[in-house]
């Protein structure tokens, strides 16, 4: 399964690039392979590009999406952004560096949930979050 089998998003704003594995409605894990060619390290910063945090975080949140939308209870909803807590940035991430990402799902309704996101290089922990969602109807979006 690739991820945009299962997500809404696309380039320049898919942040997975590969799903390891999906257990619907619990789990998810994945990959980002950063080659160095996105647009945001020549700007994040010159001279030293790094992964912006905020996009760790997003990868996250794409790769909880697979979970979710892969269960058929949530086919033809959107999971929105609802909040994220407790989040620490432990390890930068370069160029030529694969993020492998986990999600675990912890509360699902048919309005909301949450789960808790790591992404890690190479068995160091870079980022973790509690991911909180909103889903949508696919369509309500313009």
């Amino acid at each position: 399964m690739r991820p945009t089998d299962v997500l809404p998003h696309r380039e320049p704003f898919l942040f997975v690039s590969e799903i390891v594995s999906v257990a619907p409605g619990r789990s998810a894990s994945g990959r980002w392979h950063l080659t160095g060619d996105e647009d945001f390290f020549t700007g994040h910063f010159p001279g030293r590009p790094t992964l912006p945090g905020v996009l760790m975080l997003e990868s996250l949140a794409q790769l909880g999406g697979v979970a979710v939308l892969t269960d058929e209870r949530y086919s033809g909803k959107l999971p929105l952004f609802g909040g994220v807590d407790r989040a620490r940035f432990r390890r930068q991430v370069v160029p030529g560096e694969t993020l492998e990402l986990e999600v675990t799902l912890g509360r699902l309704s048919a309005r909301a949930g949450s789960g808790h996101g790591r992404a890690h290089v190479g068995g160091e922990t870079a980022c973790e979050a509690d991911l909180l969602f909103v889903l949508a109807d696919h369509g309500a979006v313009s």
